[in-house]
């Protein structure tokens, strides 16, 4: 059949001379792909044709547009629905297609009023007959003027096209009838001698291979992997993250939470129903977490409120990854002797958040954490400017803050060209003796810590201003695709 077509475009060629493809279509009474492909066939013989695309823009009827054509504008049709004695609004909106556009525009134009002088909304005929120019219109739209077309393209009755077509002429090597090349070099022709009378398509060195369907790393991996060869490169190890689901005693009360603290609300956490409660704890340091809240301890006067278990048994999942370190910390200093550490994580944690540009109520926490004798908070905001350093970001600030878990606390504050404006990217501090006592750290002993935003850092990266455009349903999977792989300005 492809041969056969391609012998009629070239009959056609010879007795007629340029032609649109198009046309073709129509004298041939074929399908418009078929009669391109069977121009692309004959391109690929030589200089058989010549091709030119031709690009072409119209106008065309929406499906609305349609069912104006057939039924009458809305307008129209609330019009038409009215009889002469008027009829309830309510009854009008129910039993016609469009109702709404229809009677807004039927009000606009002064076809029909409203009466509440009965205490119901009625419409009423305003004029005895109407000419319904919108269907009119649309049925000419060849003649539409540009500022009719501007309105119903703005209605949505019609809809620009582009309609993309070849012009297809003689080439010098016309001829009508063709042998089609040889494609490969078969035994078969080795074998009969046919190989010297047949002429071969030349081979196109050029040409590329099938592109292969592989998967494409998402901006945040390459960003996180970036990070994790950072915290390496200074000297960090890893912590296990594995655990989305933890106890409120490792989540707050380990941290010197107090446990009527907003945060442990349900407005701000996710708290899990099945299973609903963790038992298994260490009791010796549980029991020390319970007096350093409720009595106080090592130099300090707690919260002094009534601790209870059940709080700290509740199940949720992680709101920080500071629960592992917490863990970390803990798990270091039952193993004997102490020794300075430097620990990171990067991970998800979950937050029961409003969702708008930077929020998000899943996201990736960056943790550091670093023990050892005598640190400062000096020690702390150096680590970070080397640690922004090695990403590429040197336009940092930090605020005073409060957190329960940390004293002195600083927000870190990254500006974001894109957005215009600072905008926060971790929180940071030394954790307080309160957290770190009870689990048998010496006195002399200090930790800082911080912990960032993952998705924040790659916004700023890729130049994103909406953090929906990276992560969830909208994200634009041609974004993924076609991003190059991260390259931080170290």
């Amino acid at each position: 059949m492809a041969k056969q077509l391609t012998d009629q475009i070239l009959d056609y060629l010879d007795e007629h001379g340029e032609v649109n493809s198009l046309y073709l279509a129509a004298v041939f009474k074929e399908n418009h792909q078929k009669i391109i492909g069977a121009i692309k066939s004959l391109e690929a013989i030589g200089d058989l044709i010549t091709t030119k695309p031709v690009s072409e823009k119209t106008w065309e009827l929406t499906s609305e547009g349609q069912h104006i054509i057939n039924y009458g504008s809305h307008e129209a049709a609330v019009y038409n629905a009215i009889p002469d004695d008027g009829i309830p609004q309510t009854e009008i909106m129910q039993s016609v297609s469009f109702a709404k556009v229809g009677f807004s525009k039927a009000l606009s134009a002064g076809w029909i009023e409203i009466d509440k002088s009965t205490g119901t909304v009625v419409a009423k005929k305003k004029v005895s007959s109407i000419t319904d120019v919108t269907q009119n219109h649309l049925r000419d739209l060849a003649n539409l003027t540009d500022r009719l077309r501007s309105e119903y393209k703005k209605r949505k009755l019609i809809q620009e096209i582009v309609v993309k077509s070849v012009l297809v002429g003689k080439g010098p090597n016309f001829m009508t009838k063709v042998e089609k090349p040889e494609t490969e070099l078969t035994a078969e022709l080795l074998a009969n001698g046919g190989w010297r009378t047949k002429k071969f398509k030349p081979y196109n060195f050029s040409a590329l291979g099938v592109a292969l369907e592989a998967g494409h790393l998402h901006p945040l991996l390459k960003v996180r992997t970036e990070f994790r060869k950072i915290f390496l490169e200074m000297g960090f190890t890893e912590m296990p993250t594995n655990n989305f689901v933890e106890s409120s005693f490792w989540n707050f009360d380990a941290l010197f939470q107090p446990q009527q603290h907003p945060a442990r609300d349900a407005h701000d956490t996710f708290f899990i129903s099945d299973p609903s409660h963790s038992s298994n704890f260490p009791m010796e340091y549980l029991e020390k977490v319970k007096k350093i809240h409720s009595e106080g301890g090592y130099g300090s006067t707690g919260y002094r409120y009534e601790w209870k278990i059940e709080e700290a048994q509740k199940n949720l999942l992680r709101t920080h990854t500071t629960a592992v370190s917490a863990r970390m910390l803990y798990k270091l200093m039952q193993q004997g002797e102490f020794k300075p550490v430097k620990y990171f994580s990067i991970d998800r944690v979950f937050r029961n958040e409003t969702l708008d540009a930077t929020h998000l109520a899943e996201f990736h926490q960056v943790e550091g954490v670093v023990a050892d004798y005598n640190l400062t908070l000096g020690d702390l905001i150096g680590i970070l400017y080397e640690f922004f350093k090695k990403l590429g970001i040197t336009q940092l600030q930090f605020k005073p803050a409060y957190n329960p878990y940390t004293e002195p606390s600083m927000e870190i504050f990254c500006f974001h060209n894109g957005l215009g404006k600072w905008i926060e990217i971790g929180n940071s501090g030394m954790f307080r003796p309160e957290m770190l006592l009870p689990m048998g750290l010496p006195e002399d002993v200090h930790v800082i810590a911080w912990g960032l935003s993952l998705e924040r850092p790659t916004m700023i990266k890729y130049g994103l201003n909406n953090i929906r455009d990276l992560v969830g349903p909208k994200v634009d999977m041609e974004m993924v695709h076609n991003n190059p792989i991260c390259r931080l300005n170290k």
